[in-house]
């Protein structure tokens, strides 16, 4: 079980991604508040990474992500502050859940492609 774990691991850190998350995508979401928002999405390949773009009412936040055609994670940035977002496809949306570093909640959100 160890040795197929283990398997599983290098396969998904040294292998290339299955498909990827790149698009333009439709943003619905609630803060850990609970707060509605709605906005936009941008992921791009960039190499063995993803830059994902969120654009909600005047502000952008930029981040980076790892993942295939299943998941991805994605480490942004948004002012001072810094974030961990994880997705999973949901048939052809991707449902995800947030947080900002320090966090004791977190939001959710949906992109869908435009």
């Amino acid at each position: 079980m160890k040795l197929a774990t283990l398997s599983l691991g290098l396969a998904l850190i040294a292998g290339p991604a299955l498909a990827d998350p790149t698009g333009s995508y439709t943003v619905e979401g609630k803060s850990p508040g609970g707060a509605a928002y709605r906005g936009s999405a941008v992921i791009t390949k960039t190499g063995e990474t993803y830059k994902v773009t969120w654009t909600i009412g005047n502000e952008k936040t930029v981040g980076t992500a790892v993942g295939d055609d299943r998941f991805f994670a994605v480490g942004y940035r948004q002012g001072a502050e810094g974030g961990i977002a994880v997705y999973a496809r949901d048939g052809k949306d991707w449902k995800g859940i947030w947080s900002q570093i320090g966090g004791t909640e977190v939001g959710i959100e949906r992109l869908t492609p435009k």
